[in-house]
């Protein structure tokens, strides 16, 4: 199966690479992604992820209020095309330790797929396997608590 069966069209969101990290972090908080790509003249120079944030903007101590995207974005890109094979995609994302992947048609980039929507197609191809339940909400006893 090919990228293009699964991707969502245009389901990217971006930024210019003169915005700030605050700019794109909302963007990603409005949005409820995990991940933009900034353009520089409709051309994707690079990605900001929650992980940039958190490894090169916060444990940095950089002001992500006047930090240019630019200087703490992903620029070495691992990208997919539309007709790539979607078990090429996956060995490509566990290769490169990624969770978004761009997918680009010719220079353009069109989609981001995310782990959790290869995910979803390794699931529905188990077809009538039964899911196993779900996992238990993640608790602390009352006497782990009280012992903080």
């Amino acid at each position: 199966m090919q990228l293009r069966n699964i991707m969502r069209e245009g389901f990217l969101f971006a930024v210019r690479n003169d915005a700030t990290v605050t700019d794109a972090t909302r963007t990603m908080s409005e949005k409820n992604v995990g991940i933009v790509v900034v353009l520089e003249d409709n051309r994707l120079i690079g990605v900001f992820s929650e992980r940039d944030a958190v490894r090169r903007v916060l444990a940095k101590g950089l002001d992500p209020t006047s930090t240019p995207i630019a200087q703490v974005m992903t620029t070495e890109l691992v990208v997919a095309g539309e007709d790539d094979d979607i078990h090429a995609a996956m060995l490509r994302m566990d290769q490169a330790n990624i969770r978004h992947l761009p997918v680009c048609r010719g220079t353009q980039v069109i989609s981001m797929l995310s782990i959790r929507d290869l995910l979803r197609v390794g699931l529905s191809r188990l077809g009538d396997r039964q899911p196993p339940p779900p996992a238990p909400p993640y608790t602390v006893t009352p006497d782990l608590a009280r012992s903080r």
